[in-house]
Parts: structure tokens; sequence; C-alpha cells
């Protein structure tokens, strides 16, 4: 098993002028590409199908306004707050903390994303992953909350690709399997079994945890830090998670090795 650790500190902050519209905090992951809307920075190779993964923390009162995305499979998982999301399908939506929506970009999708509260920030985590081909069909789907936001010390499977029997929410046209739980006291553990030549992508979303990899030493990790994680062998391997200090909340994705 072939680990690599992402640190918070070696993540991309942007945080732009809190005057402007669209004033958020971005993390964006530093093995990942760097884009918003349609710009991207191809020069920053991929993990996988996995394009990259954003921390966005939205102040009260702010929002993204109207703007497009192509050939591209979004999921978002909303942290806190509420997100608003209205897009040139006609669908206009809220969802709070535990929900998921994704969008198969495709042809085209144009769309805004806000926080409408006068207090609370909004976080979410959005997930960019590519299609198995370019200009699909736009299509958006989401799950408010309840069953996500019941993993507590159990995997969700929030995310499957179209051909999978898995019992997941929100399917993608992409082979990729996503699950979060949340670890509900200090020393809480979990298990995760991954099948050979896959990888994974795994984000501490709050607090700490410990991750027993077989074969390597436990590493700790805090709030947002990551880790790449890539199968060299055979036979089914086994991610060991544990709550360090107290409650810990944990993302996964994984997928066929590229």
């Amino acid at each position: 098993m072939a680990v690599s650790l992402v640190p918070k500190e070696s993540l991309y902050v942007w945080e732009p002028d809190p005057a402007r519209s669209d004033y958020r905090m971005t993390i964006f992951e530093s093995s990942e590409l760097l884009f918003f809307a349609e710009n991207r920075n191809d020069r920053i190779p991929k993990f996988g199908v996995f394009h990259g993964l954003n921390d966005d923390l939205m102040q009260p009162n702010r929002g993204f306004e109207t703007h497009p995305h192509s050939n591209m499979e979004i999921v978002t998982y909303v942290v806190d707050g509420e997100l608003t999301h209205k897009d040139s399908m006609g669908i206009s939506e809220n969802l709070g903390r535990g929900s998921i929506q994704f969008m198969t970009t495709g042809t085209e999708v144009r769309h805004s994303e806000y926080n409408d509260d006068d207090e609370t920030p909004l976080r979410f985590i959005q997930m960019w992953i590519t299609p198995r081909k370019q200009g699909l069909k736009p299509n958006y789907c989401s799950y408010r909350c309840g069953r996500c936001s019941e993993a507590k010390d159990k995997w969700v499977q929030m995310v499957s690709s179209m051909e999978s029997e898995a019992d997941a929410k929100a399917r993608v046209n992409q082979d990729v399997n996503i699950y979060v739980t949340e670890l509900s006291e200090a020393g809480k553990k979990l298990d995760l079994d991954f099948g050979p030549d896959r990888q994974v992508y795994m984000m501490v979303i709050e607090r700490s945890v410990t991750v027993d990899l077989e074969g390597a030493s436990a590493a700790k990790l805090n709030q947002q830090d990551g880790a790449e994680i890539v199968s060299k062998s055979a036979r089914t391997e086994k991610l060991g998670f544990s709550a360090v200090e107290g409650p810990a909340h944990v993302l996964v994705v994984e997928m066929a090795l590229a």
C-alpha cells in the first residue's frame, strides 16, 4: 500500500476581498487542480479520475453568482449551514447539514450557490470527478439530510457509479464510491475495506483521526488533512480510522486505479 499524506499546511487557500459578492475562503487540495467555473490549471496532475476537492467557507449573505460548468461530475456535501442552489435546469432548493447534491454538467449547466443566512457561515465540500465521456446530457439530483446525517459510527455511501448496485443516493458517470462517517467519541474505531487495483483519497472534515494502514505506521490527521492511498496488493486491504480527541467526521473517495 502506497500512502502520501496531504497536510493542511500544504493546501492552497484563497480569500478574496470581503467586499465582493462572491466572498469565500476556499481550501483546495494541493495535489489537484485549482479551478472555479471554467478556470482550470491542467499543469497540476489529477489523482485518478478525482480532479479535486474544494472546502468552501461562505460568509453570510454571500455566494457565487450564475456561472457555467461542462463535462464534469460535481458532488457537493454540506457540512454546516444551508446552501441555496439555482440552475439552468429550473431547479431551486436549499440544502442543510448532511445533504448531498450532484450534477452531471455535460454539455453545460449554469448555476448559482448562495448562503442566504444573515448570521451563519456556510461550509460545504465540493468534489470534481472526470466523467466516462464528454457531452453527456446535464442532470441534477440531491438528497436532503436524513440518511447522510445519520452516519454515526458507520459508513454511509453517498455516491456510486450509475452501473453499481450499491445502496447510494447519488450516482455519477464514473467508477467512484464516496463514503462519509461521523465517529461519535474519542477512541471510536471504524474500518473500511478496498480492493486491489483501487485508490483512495480521504480527508478529515472535522476534528482528528488516526489512520491505521496495513503494513504502515498509524498516522494522525487533523481537520482538513488528507491522504492519497494506492493499493499495490492483489488482495483486499483495510483502512482503520479512530477518533482522537472527540467526535470526528471523515470523507473517503474510492475509485479504480488510474
